[in-house]
């Protein structure tokens, strides 16, 4: 008896970084590894909204979801049969839950992030942690052609 792969295959991408700038910073990196691997290539427009959208998710996660000795964790998945991509950061302050400013941010640091997100994902939400622990996820789903 033989067993057959499904033509289907998912790509995930999931670890766990350190509540800092420098653990979004390789999150960021790594998403852009991953994407490139998965047949996103650096440069295309799809490679560049995908890591923009999970560089500022992760930086959320950080600047507003940062509990002191707790990380936060990424799961980036693609289905190359939709063609998209779906970016998930969980955090652990539940209480503080992401939305959208009334307007455009004052000159400054910060505020534009979620902006940023509603204007280049396709969808976008907010839910609990998938795992029931403490917290809530972050996501977006990105369209991504090309992948592999």
């Amino acid at each position: 008896m033989t067993t057959k792969q499904s033509p289907h295959t998912v790509h995930e991408f999931t670890m766990c970084f350190s509540s800092t700038p420098r653990g979004a910073r390789l999150a960021r990196r790594l998403c852009g590894h991953r994407l490139d691997a998965w047949g996103v290539p650096y440069g295309s427009d799809a490679h560049d909204v995908v890591t923009l959208v999970a560089s500022e998710l992760c930086a959320n996660a950080v600047r507003h979801g940062h509990v002191a000795g707790r990380d936060f964790h990424l799961l980036l998945t693609a289905d190359p049969v939709a063609g998209t991509v779906r970016i998930e950061v969980s955090d652990t302050r539940g209480e503080r839950l992401p939305r959208l400013s009334a307007g455009v941010p004052e000159d400054g640091d910060g505020g534009r992030g979620l902006l940023l997100v509603e204007a280049l994902a396709d969808r976008w939400g907010c839910g609990p942690r998938p795992s029931g622990g403490p917290g809530k996820t972050v996501w977006a789903e990105c369209t991504a052609p090309g992948l592999t």
